[in-house]
């Protein structure tokens, strides 16, 4: 199953999300990749840690589509295994941002989705992409067979909310019949307070496709950042970690 968490506005928990999936598939005994798609790499160096460098990115990935070669190397050879058992991470890279202007102009879209379909040994793959409907998050886009989306309750997202799904949808039509819309999960979730409950029941009452389980905001959640753990690994019976199961199950069900 390859996986792609995207929203096209920043702050809404992506990479939080990607890496804390991607470490419960690997806790279960699952072989999982994540593909940071980000030049910011924040999936890369929570996984990896501060100022753990890979020795291969996913810039060197499609840095090698701009030139022909009858025998590229495989996609698992960009792969760096991480502290954690059954976890890798195919890391990003800032030179992503000089490559994009050559990335289009060569009509490389669909590299990734190539080198993800010859890819063995995997059972889960999960995408972390730019907060920006790129190259990179449309290549995700093409590539994956689900997306989630975040959303985090702010006005600014659900004005967004059509674009985005528009976008989506545009995007399966044109390039990826197999892409599914998982579900839209609310991220950073206060209960308590009216706005987000209800802008929940608002959107539910609009039919969008809203998953039943939240994600709550936590202090937890940026220790979880600052240790370069992700929650399972650092604190199973936590509040937190035990929502972020329960979306697991329900996705995987």
């Amino acid at each position: 199953m390859k996986r792609v968490v995207f929203n096209q506005k920043g702050g809404v928990g992506k990479t939080t999300i990607v890496c804390n999936l991607a470490a419960i598939a690997a806790s279960r005994g699952l072989r999982t990749l994540v593909v940071d798609l980000d030049t910011q790499g924040n999936s890369s160096q929570y996984l990896l840690g501060r100022g753990v460098k890979a020795e291969r990115s996913v810039a060197d990935f499609f840095e090698s589509t701009l030139s022909f070669s009858l025998q590229s190397p495989p996609f698992v050879s960009y792969a760096t295994a991480t502290p954690f058992d059954n976890l890798e991470v195919v890391a990003a890279d800032p030179r992503l941002e000089e490559l994009i202007v050559k990335l289009e102009a060569k009509q490389k879209i669909y590299k990734l989705r190539d080198a993800l379909r010859k890819i063995k040994g995997y059972d889960a793959v999960f995408i972390d992409t730019p907060p920006a409907l790129n190259f990179y998050s449309r290549s995700a886009l093409i590539a994956a067979d689900r997306v989630l989306i975040p959303f985090d309750c702010d006005e600014f997202s659900r004005q967004a909310l059509d674009t985005l799904i528009d976008n989506i949808q545009e995007i399966r039509a044109d390039h990826n019949d197999d892409l599914a819309i998982e579900g839209i999960v609310v991220n950073q979730f206060q209960p308590r307070a009216s706005l987000p409950a209800r802008v929940v029941e608002e959107l539910k009452a609009e039919g969008r496709p809203l998953l039943a389980q939240t994600l709550s905001s936590s202090v937890k959640v940026k220790e979880s950042h600052e240790k370069h753990k992700p929650l399972v690994f650092l604190d199973g019976s936590h509040r937190v970690t035990k929502e972020y199961l329960a979306l697991f199950d329900a996705l995987e069900a």
